[in-house]
């Protein structure tokens, strides 16, 4: 086995951050620690010249890390596991690396390393640094097998080798047919940490997402898009209250195989949602959709669902009705599960209900908006805690919350008057970013609003937030909370430049995640019908494949071939040096640089061990020196050939 050159392990050691190191922000802290201190380590071992920790002690780490990895994700398996033990071991494998073979087993361990990035981020930065990452692989691999460079030249000539597979990349991107899912299967925790909404609603579950500006789906309207106060958009509807939480509580058996029936009575707006990954069915449909994507349906409680969870940014065609009709004739089960409440809780708030149960539906709605609009509510993201009566509490002592409160409250009083009523979670607004025309909706947009059932108009909306801060609604969140409530810097931004350049970074998201990360079967027959191709299937593809790549190999080969030919004295002189070797039975592999074949002539023909370094010796400063080249070195290396011993004959 060939040892490992001491000026190739820097190289190596670099490897290992690059790829190991982006990881740092989701592993635990002590993994980190423990990986940064291994490197560290290994680099003073260099540094000093020291001898590499014994075999046991290895082993002793290594069993020791995968047992705390396993004690921490309570497994080995899935995503988060798998990555903490793949980074270990990356820190761990140059602690014996003492010989190439180990060397190329930390490279490949990078290459594999830097997949698992796309586990977590699919952004623009992620994309950059694994690029910059793969030319610091294949540069390693260069220093490995072509011997001491200086930096610079080695950096070129990986950069070049990658311009190289550049357009190799270009017809694979274009032409490789695409499947509907990924190419290999995750893990089940692969969508473990997507942000959204809950199946559930309880005190503080909206507002936590308002701490997040991270964008929840984008849309693109046909025409003008609605004004601000139109924009509901609908996710999961609660209609189970247990005296904390809002749950869906599955419909009765006849209701749930009821069509829902929709009349729009305005003209139905068409537009188009890039929905980011939440792992739930909900499509964030407009309020309400009249016409749906494929494999999709309206469920029976209103809200657009998909066939399987969207686990992939995934783009969906809608068209909406503002102004509808919706279930006017509701079946009998639904309206008794919407009147539905706990026992023997919040007397006061069924007392205040009781009040107005004489009233028609519509007055009984009208009061309690009232209350909210004249009297002393607040619309805070700081509530205080509530209770066991939390209705209560927050109706006739604290008077502060947020829209999930004021929701609940409402909902709460509905049903106590004998009106069906239930709570829509959502998104409500959006900013549209004039780059790319498309209306961003955040995570802190999520909102929480009401349904009333009433006769012959079905289930109207009602968002008692309205009553009490109409700016959330018509503005947005920021201009209802003050400045001291914690709201993400993107949300509050007041600088138009930095407004600007927050648009513009947020188009080039979009642009990379339609053209590159949502280059799917349905985009890739567009292009391809935009570049004439019609009806493109796998096997015209693979044979089109075929054919360009051979003529991409074709030309890259013609630009290669005369370079390599026209190789200038310094080159010539020392390939012919190599080839009187190899007629005296010393060849040199493809792959062997100059110091290093120097090194097994030494050690294989002593007697030609001393030519042999001169020759190399004087190449290696010829080829790679920094200082102009020497007339008098080119002819010193020249004559080496000449100053061989003859070739031993062979005896019959």
């Amino acid at each position: 086995m060939l040892a490992l050159e001491h000026g190739a392990i820097p190289w190596l050691l670099a490897v290992a951050l690059a790829t190991a190191g982006p990881h740092f922000a989701h592993l635990p802290w002590w993994l980190s620690l423990l990986v940064g201190s291994m490197l560290l380590w290994r680099v003073w071992l260099w540094q000093q010249g020291r001898p590499l920790p014994p075999r046991w002690a290895l082993v002793l780490l290594v069993i020791g890390s995968i047992a705390a990895i396993a004690w921490q994700f309570r497994t080995l398996l899935g995503k988060d596991a798998g990555v903490a033990l793949l980074v270990v071991f990356m820190a761990l494998k140059p602690m014996e690396m003492s010989r190439r073979r180990d060397a190329l087993v930390v490279i490949m361990l990078g290459y594999f390393l830097l997949l698992t990035h796309y586990l977590y981020s699919q952004s623009i930065p992620t994309g950059a640094w694994l690029l910059a990452a793969i030319a610091l692989l294949t540069a390693a691999l260069l220093r490995l097998h072509g011997g001491a460079q200086p930096v610079a030249t080695i950096l070129r000539h990986a950069v070049l080798l990658l311009a190289q597979a550049l357009p190799f990349m270009l017809i694979l991107y274009l032409l490789f047919p695409r499947v509907s899912g990924p190419l290999w299967g995750l893990p089940q925790d692969a969508y473990a940490g997507l942000s959204g909404l809950s199946e559930e609603m309880s005190p503080g579950s909206i507002s936590r997402l308002t701490l997040s500006s991270a964008i929840a789906f984008r849309s693109r309207f046909a025409s003008e898009p609605p004004e601000k106060s139109d924009l509901y958009w609908r996710g999961p509807v609660f209609d189970e209250y247990d005296g904390h939480s809002w749950r869906a509580r599955p419909l009765p058996a006849g209701a749930a195989k009821q069509l829902p029936v929709v009349t729009g009575i305005d003209a139905p707006l068409a537009y188009t949602s890039i929905l980011e990954a939440h792992n739930r069915r909900w499509l964030l449909a407009l309020d309400i959709a009249t016409r749906l994507p494929p494999d999709s349906m309206l469920a029976p409680t209103l809200e657009a669902l998909a066939r399987e969870p969207v686990r992939l940014r995934a783009q969906f065609s809608f068209a909406s009705s503002l102004d509808y009709r919706a279930n006017v004739i509701e079946a009998p089960a639904v309206l008794q599960q919407a009147l539905t409440l706990p026992a023997k809780i919040n007397p006061r708030t069924r007392a205040l209900a009781s009040e107005w149960a004489s009233r028609p539906p519509e007055e009984i709605a009208a009061a309690a908006l009232a209350m909210f609009r004249n009297e002393d509510f607040y619309y805070t993201l700081r509530p205080p805690l509530l209770g066991a009566n939390a209705m209560d509490e927050f109706l006739f002592d604290s008077r502060r919350g947020f829209c999930e409160h004021y929701a609940s409250a409402f909902v709460f009083l509905m049903r106590a008057a004998g009106v069906p009523a239930r709570v829509v979670a959502g998104y409500q607004g959006g900013e549209l970013n004039p780059v790319d025309g498309y209306l961003v909706v955040r995570q802190s947009d999520a909102h929480a609003w009401t349904e009333i059932w009433l006769s012959g108009k079905g289930w109207v909306r009602f968002d008692p937030t309205a009553a009490v801060a109409p700016s959330r609604i018509e503005q947005g969140i920021a201009a209802a909370l003050p400045s001291s409530e914690p709201l993400p810097i993107l949300v509050r931004l007041d600088s138009d430049w930095l407004r600007q350049l927050r648009n513009r970074w947020e188009a080039a998201n979009n642009s990379w995640n339609r053209w590159v990360l949502g280059y799917n079967p349905q985009r890739q027959r567009e292009v391809l019908s935009r570049l004439g191709w019609r009806d493109p299937d796998w096997r015209s593809m693979s044979a089109s494949l075929a054919i360009l790549c051979g003529i991409a190999l074709l030309v890259v080969t013609l630009w290669t071939l005369p370079r390599r030919l026209a190789a200038d004295p310094v080159q010539r002189a020392w390939q012919q040096y190599c080839a009187a070797l190899k007629q005296r039975g010393m060849a040199r592999a493809e792959w062997e640089g100059p110091l290093d074949f120097a090194q097994r002539v030494a050690r294989e023909r002593p007697d030609l061990a001393a030519l042999t370094d001169e020759a190399a010796r004087y190449y290696a400063e010829l080829r790679y020196g920094r200082h102009n080249r020497q007339s008098d070195q080119l002819r010193r290396l020249q004559q080496c050939r000449h100053r061989l011993p003859p070739r031993r004959r062979r005896h019959s």
